[in-house]
């Protein structure tokens, strides 16, 4: 617990004056006050993040953690728990969704297992930071034990703390575990209070009596659990996943470093709501990619009061989303930093009335 204690610790409000200052240079590029609108807003952002007058995001880090979920057992998802394991080989052949768009992006995928229910081929590019073999059914009883989940959040926090040391301007979450989003539905309802119904989606893509059956095992989980929804450790041990407490400790982790995260679809969502609940000034550092076709995750992002860059009906998770708020990211520092000033453009400014 001390190491997430101490990450918490770290994390202060943002670099105020420099935003200040960003805005009046924004102000002064060769175009109208505010017409390239999110963009302005997100280079004023990342600059009050990273606290720096020179900006440049040169190490695009995208984090993918990997889990399978005991819940699978009650029928939650349209596929069976082993395609989380053929993912995984997915991802380190180069293959995947996250994997085209990283590189469209110019971003490295890290692959993680941290709670594969097999264990996996040795590969140079995967991570294997296993909590456990998968989480229990949390249908019958908890997913983890408290000490689980805390080491899935402070696992997360040294899994980022070790890419630091190569460099990271700018970092994205992504997942990869067969019923997570059960497990994410269940997380969003413990903070939200909103009705299970109205935050519960179709996952990989269950018909309407595989939704039914979902609905019903996450309020069976609910009420066999009964999480305490103010105390963060408690939801995720009881109905939580250890790629959600790991996505959570990686998002700690940036803020308390001054790095921008990038936060993908749904499940990414509900490790953001254990993070800005663990510490609500977390919220400042996170970027939300884009609205997921999942209704849980506009639901996580007004919880927290997020305003995602895009809404392209997405729900691949993986990190695909943050892929491309990440370009997104990189181009508003391009525009902050590369753009001419209506002075060194010798371009006139607005009439003045």
């Amino acid at each position: 617990m001390e190491k997430l204690s101490q990450t918490i610790k770290k994390i202060t409000k943002l670099n105020y004056k420099l935003m200040e200052d960003t805005q009046l240079r924004l102000d002064n590029l060769t175009k109208p006050l505010g017409s390239l609108g999110r963009l302005e807003e997100l280079a004023k952002q990342i600059a009050g993040i990273i606290g720096k007058e020179s900006l440049e995001l040169k190490n695009k880090v995208i984090f993918t953690l990997a889990a399978d979920h005991g819940v699978t057992e009650e029928g939650v998802s349209a596929y069976p728990k082993e395609v989380t394991v053929e993912m995984v080989y997915n991802f380190l052949r180069g293959g995947a969704g996250i994997n085209v768009l990283a590189r469209h992006a110019g971003a490295k995928v890290i692959v993680i297992d941290i709670g594969v229910a097999e264990d996996l081929k040795p590969d140079p590019k995967l991570v294997i930071k296993k909590v456990d073999y998968g989480t229990k059914n949390m249908a019958k009883g908890p997913a983890m034990t408290r000490d689980e989940a805390v080491k899935a959040i402070e696992t997360g926090i040294e899994i980022f703390n070790q890419e630091l040391k190569n460099g990271i301007d700018i970092a994205g979450t992504g997942e990869m575990g067969i019923g997570n989003t059960t497990s994410a539905s269940a997380i969003t309802a413990c903070f939200t209070k909103k009705p299970i119904e109205d935050i519960t989606g179709r996952g990989a893509g269950l018909d309407d009596k595989g939704l039914n059956n979902k609905i019903n095992i996450i309020k069976k989980s609910l009420s066999v659990n009964n999480p305490d929804s103010t105390d963060p450790i408690d939801v995720l041990s009881k109905v939580g996943g250890f790629e959600i407490g790991g996505l959570a400790g990686i998002i700690l982790a940036a803020a308390a470093n001054k790095v921008p995260v990038v936060i993908d679809g749904f499940i990414s969502g509900s490790a953001a709501l254990i993070a800005y609940h663990l510490e609500p000034k977390v919220k400042d550092y996170m970027i939300a990619a884009h609205c997921s076709v999942e209704s849980g995750h506009r639901v996580i992002l007004e919880h927290i009061g997020l305003k995602p860059l895009m809404d392209l009906n997405l729900r691949l998770g993986e990190g695909t989303g943050g892929a491309l708020g990440i370009g997104l990211a990189d181009a508003a520092i391009k525009i902050l930093t590369q753009m001419a000033t209506f002075k060194s453009a010798h371009v006139s400014e607005k009439n003045k009335e």
